[in-house]
């Protein structure tokens, strides 16, 4: 271990705690793009690309200094990024770790309408089973490879955001919550504030960063293969959903739309 990495008051400085589906993968790609950031190196399988790097769901057996070596910059003024949505359903204990080993991480939490995100989450995953297929040929239907797809996915989990935010504020006090609707209706805003809450700044940036960051921001990074879900499997998912959407928009005091326009297709 390297005296830097050895020093550092964070292994992770910023860390995004999901929501999966909720644009984290855009957000990651945009703060890449400042020059004060840093991504560790794609090491796929063992991460997700360069965003996840899933030390407390896949890799937490390789021991706190693999994290430590991966996550540490180079430039120690540079801040280090893990976007791993599925820390948002960790156990306390783990949280309880994550704090120990990053105590003043800046920490973010995108929502999304429950509905909408739990739909896009099965494509998502039915996509990883059925890349040979058309996506005009496949149907979602409701059956038990529809419960068990639910069951993998985490989709209660995922959409349960007032007990996952609960968890986590017992340990960071300053957690950032963004709605993935803000985001769609005014991503400068959003960064905006993103940016304040992680120390950066626009004004940071030479010609060529801001060039790429403007880039970046009118860019969609992840869009799950529209595949039909039947009316049954729709109608399942909304009322599995509807009570956490209400005790998201009741705690957070937001408001989810895009449910309306899902369940026209149903």
């Amino acid at each position: 271990m390297t005296a830097t990495a050895a020093t550092r008051e964070n292994i992770t400085d910023i860390l995004c705690i999901g929501a999966q589906k909720a644009s984290t993968s855009w957000l990651h790609h945009v703060l890449n793009a400042h020059p004060r950031t840093h991504s560790f190196p794609n090491s796929r399988p063992v991460t997700s690309t360069n965003k996840e790097a899933h030390f407390w769901d896949w890799n937490r057996k390789r021991g706190v200094d693999w994290y430590r070596a991966l996550m540490t910059p180079k430039d120690p003024a540079r801040l280090s990024m893990d976007f791993t949505p599925e820390y948002s359903t960790l156990p306390e204990p783990d949280i309880a770790e994550c704090k120990a080993l990053n105590p003043g991480a800046r920490v973010i939490y995108v929502l999304r309408d429950p509905l909408a995100r739990a739909v896009s989450a099965i494509r998502m995953h039915t996509k990883w089973r059925s890349d040979d297929a058309a996506a005009d040929a496949l149907r979602v239907g409701f059956d038990a490879d529809f419960l068990a797809l639910l069951k993998r996915a985490g989709v209660a989990a995922q959409s349960s955001y007032v007990a996952n935010f609960q968890r986590w504020a017992k340990h960071y006090d300053d957690i950032l919550v963004l709605s993935y609707e803000d985001i769609r209706a005014d991503p400068h805003a959003v960064i905006a504030r993103v940016f304040a809450h992680c120390g950066l700044s626009l004004d940071d940036m030479h010609a060529e960063a801001r060039a790429e960051f403007d880039t970046r921001m009118a860019r969609r990074v992840w869009a799950s293969v529209p595949y039909t879900l039947e009316p049954e499997a729709l109608w399942f998912l909304h009322g599995l959903t509807h009570p956490k959407r209400e005790a998201a928009e009741a705690f957070f005091n937001l408001r989810f739309n895009e449910h309306r326009e899902v369940l026209k297709t149903a």
